[in-house]
């Protein structure tokens, strides 16, 4: 890339970290000692602001950066991401919203404690929690790297390093100083520029095909390299029976993993009431909804016009296909229409990125103080010290979470987001719905539901094709590959629903029946509710 995109795409970050940076160290100075403060934002914000920040939240690199670079490259398979994010969120809002709201106070192992033996119960739901925002946040670095090396060249393996430290080092600052608040807002800004963006080449790419969305498929497919089966099923899942189970997997972790995710169950705390959740949820998914639809015109935009060959040479998962989209739609590498406009595009999704990494941080860090620290604590310790420990914890969970992205650079980030999706889907999920649902569930189940999902996710990705065995693989030169599919969300789900329903059968403990009734009476009507 030329020194002019350089420059300006980095003014323009720059201009968003300082306006962010600004809205942080404003909220830091309003009363941020509370518990409800750090963790809930005073829960003053209204449906529509929540609904933003929410899609803020949800659309993340994986959808910027990620879902499209796999339409450009595999067509129809690729376009499945899309349905499965957006499909999920039907069963976060007739499933979820308003009934976590009402049960919960700050994190999902609120809600499953209240019936239950709270300690057990809280480290196992925070230990589960932790996991999947570290797995949500590598994939948001690998696509911050993934940025910086087409920024420049792709040539700088230590520019992309130290972009991962720096996005790193930003979210603690996020997370640590400004708490809910800040984060939201953050959210807010982030969401009305994706949404902007996204718009902005939707219609440039329409208006080059003249609004012939036949001609845009046609020529797509045949700059993909793969003629008419780039618009048909099965490019990438249909190979072999593997290849299908390995895509039936992937459907059920991405429908199944946003009602287990902890960065966007702990936003329906942030509203005052279970109806303004819900509320927050219809707006979060007319939002989500309208960004879906566009990364499905700049994915097979990308492949007409870029073509897959290059935006497969720029980057080998797809994770720069839409910057190079924007450089060709604004007139070329060479034009100042190109420059402009590629580096509004990387600009808005470095804002992806920061955003995101943020919400994701400040929900690890509240499950590591509220539910893990909390648990282990000698009694009689004062509630602000649980701000002080989720502080310190962001600067922890960002350190795991730089080194294990380096690690993983090369992979597609909407596959990375795949896997964290798989693993909330199997711990968090279940332990979830029984909890609200079963009136028979007892902590040994609760406790149960979430290792016996948590585990076998974590063992049966370190045995797949993700981690060796390929050389696409984490680490290509080692092979320990016992399990064929790379998303373990087939396997890990019913055996976080089966660990439940059979830890709670052998249970010695009788389940507390009037406990039950008084969270089923809260759940569904409010009463009662933070």
């Amino acid at each position: 890339m030329t020194d002019d995109h350089q420059t300006l795409a980095l003014l323009l970050f720059s201009a968003f970290v300082a306006v962010t940076l600004a809205i942080t160290t404003w909220v830091s100075r309003s009363r941020q000692g509370s518990a409800e403060e750090f963790y809930a934002g005073g829960r003053l914000f209204s449906p529509m602001e929540n609904g933003f920040a929410i899609a803020g939240d949800y659309m993340s690199a994986a959808s910027f950066l990620g879902v499209t670079g796999l339409i450009a490259l595999f067509g129809y398979d690729g376009l499945l991401y899309s349905v499965g994010f957006l499909v999920a969120w039907l069963v976060v809002l007739y499933l979820v919203a308003e009934l976590v709201r009402n049960c919960g106070r700050f994190t999902l192992a609120d809600v499953v404690a209240a019936r239950m033996s709270e300690r057990p119960v809280r480290i196992a739901a925070g230990t589960s929690s932790v996991t999947v925002c570290v797995l949500y946040l590598v994939a948001q670095m690998v696509g911050a790297g993934s940025l910086v090396g087409l920024l420049l060249g792709g040539t700088s393996g230590a520019a992309r390093t130290w972009t991962v430290i720096g996005v790193g080092a930003l979210m603690v600052i996020y997370v640590s100083m400004g708490g809910m608040r800040a984060t939201t807002w953050i959210q807010i800004v982030k969401a009305v520029l994706l949404l902007s963006g996204a718009i902005a080449l939707t219609t440039l790419v329409l208006v080059r095909f003249h609004g012939d969305f036949n001609a845009l498929l046609r020529t797509a497919a045949e700059r993909s390299g793969h003629g008419d089966a780039y618009l048909a099923p099965g490019l990438t899942y249909g190979a072999d029976w593997t290849a299908r189970f390995d895509f039936i997997s992937l459907g059920l972790a991405l429908v199944l993993g946003t009602a287990g995710l902890p960065h966007i169950l702990s936003r329906f705390y942030t509203v005052p009431t279970a109806r303004a959740a819900r509320r927050s949820a219809v707006w979060s998914i007319g939002l989500i909804g309208s960004f879906y639809l566009m990364t499905i015109v700049l994915g097979f935009g990308a492949a007409a016009l870029v073509g897959s060959d290059a935006v497969r040479a720029s980057n080998a998962s797809g994770n720069t296909a839409v910057p190079l989209l924007a450089l060709d739609l604004g007139g070329g590498a060479d034009s100042t229409g190109g420059t402009v406009l590629f580096a509004v595009v990387t600009a808005v999704a470095f804002a992806t990125i920061l955003a995101v990494v943020a919400g994701a941080t400040l929900a690890s860090s509240a499950s590591v103080a509220h539910d893990l620290y909390a648990s282990l604590r000698r009694p009689g310790g004062k509630r602000r010290s649980e701000v002080v420990v989720a502080r310190v914890a962001a600067v922890g969970i960002g350190a795991v979470a730089i080194a294990l992205s380096l690690l993983a650079r090369d992979l597609n980030v909407a596959f990375l987001v795949g896997l964290a999706f798989a693993v909330a889907a199997s711990a968090n999920l279940p332990v979830l719905l029984y909890s609200l649902f079963w009136r028979s569930f007892t902590t040994r189940g609760a406790v149960w539901s979430v290792y016996g999902g948590l585990v076998p996710a974590l063992v049966l990705v370190a045995l797949s094709p993700v981690v060796s065995g390929s050389p696409d693989s984490i680490f290509p030169g080692v092979d320990v590959q016992y399990f064929p599919l790379e998303n373990p969300g087939l396997v890990s789900i019913p055996l976080g629903f089966l660990a439940g329903w059979f830890g709670t059968v052998t249970s010695p403990e009788l389940p507390d029946e009037a406990k039950h009734a008084e969270t089923e009476v809260r759940s569904l009507t409010g009463a009662g509710a933070v």
